[in-house]
């Protein structure tokens, strides 16, 4: 813990430095804020603050910059606090959000552009990921003569489509036969249950005709291999511009972590079941690629289910309050607007 004076000198170090990307020294913190303290005592604050690990002095003849546990004592410290939103930043917000159309994929591609936007960093978004949507129905519909379509609904609206190789001697009427089997049987069960579940119930039931068991086995494996949601990823030319990327190994590392969309895909799904909005600061990212950059993101849910994910990517130079009370606010619109679907 820090006393009130360390609190304070830091917080202005954090504050100074995330509106000018430039060390900050003694003197800086001593015009810009009424502390009543002599810019030796601030010196001597600082050089505390750097022995305990939360501020580093690039240079010998500079002033410091916070390090990645001086933002986690910071961004711990506003998050508790629950300081107000602006009314003028929730009335924008709300107003944007609601232009936004209903359906949920495109919801979100429009929602990282806004992030981004009003952020000035990455926007993200991470659409459900099927294997916990609940299926309301599924259509089977021969297309080929070796191959069927498939149409899945689930109960938020999303419909999955996907074309599985059949035998030619399946006839429409199986296709229907195996569908009613599934619709009847599997209705409002999740994918990744009904995956868990379907192979045993059809051997152990018998309902189909034997004839049709192995194809109706194979159809099903085929559907319910359920691959976590789409991620739609907004602002990087807005990013590059910042003066954090400056040179070309800054760029490398931002281009790597947002280039290969399934490793982003990934960690999103990995963090979707976490309460609350999630914080993840440079060397606190489980991605190599991450480590220099920071990553808020809060959860959507349907009822109270987590199904997606949003949040914000820019570099350990973030307005972290600004930017946590925007993901925050999204996520939890979305989560409303899939209630009244």
């Amino acid at each position: 813990m820090l006393d009130e004076r360390s609190r304070q000198v830091l917080f202005a170090v954090i504050d100074c430095y995330i509106n000018s990307p430039g060390p900050v020294g003694s003197r800086v913190v001593t015009k810009q804020y009424a502390f009543g303290l002599s810019p030796a005592t601030i010196r001597n604050i600082m050089a505390d603050l750097e022995e305990i690990g939360f501020l580093k002095q690039p240079h010998t003849s500079a002033g410091r910059v916070p390090t990645d546990t001086g933002y986690r004592y910071y961004v711990d410290a506003i998050t508790a606090e629950k300081q107000s939103l602006e009314s003028g930043l929730a009335s924008d917000l709300n107003r944007r959000l609601e232009l936004l159309g209903k359906d949920i994929n495109l919801f979100l591609d429009d929602a990282s552009r806004m992030l981004s936007v009003m952020s000035h960093y990455i926007g993200i978004a991470l659409s459900p990921n099927t294997s916990s949507a609940l299926l309301n129905r599924i259509d089977l519909i021969k297309y080929r003569d070796d191959q069927v379509a498939v149409i899945l609904f689930s109960d938020e609206g999303i419909i999955r489509n996907k074309i599985v190789p059949i035998s030619p001697e399946v006839t429409q009427a199986d296709l229907n036969r195996i569908a009613e089997y599934i619709n009847d049987r599997f209705s409002g069960s999740t994918l990744d249950e009904i995956k868990r579940l379907i192979l045993g119930e059809m051997m152990k039931e018998k309902v189909l005709c034997d004839s049709l068991i192995d194809e109706a086995i194979r159809i099903c494996r085929d559907i319910f291999s359920a691959a976590p949601g789409n991620v739609y990823i907004s602002g990087l030319s807005g990013m590059l511009s910042l003066p954090d990327f400056c040179d070309i190994a800054r760029i490398k590392d931002l281009m790597s972590a947002i280039e290969d969309k399934q490793i982003m895909v990934n960690f999103l799904d990995r963090i979707a079941d976490a309460e609350g909005t999630q914080i993840f600061i440079g060397s606190e990212n489980p991605l190599d690629e991450m480590k220099k950059l920071s990553l808020v993101a809060a959860t959507y849910k349907e009822g109270s289910r987590p199904i997606g994910t949003v949040g914000i990517i820019g570099p350990t130079r973030m307005n972290y309050q600004h930017a946590i009370t925007i993901v925050d606010m999204t996520a939890k619109y979305i989560t409303t607007m899939l209630s009244y679907r």
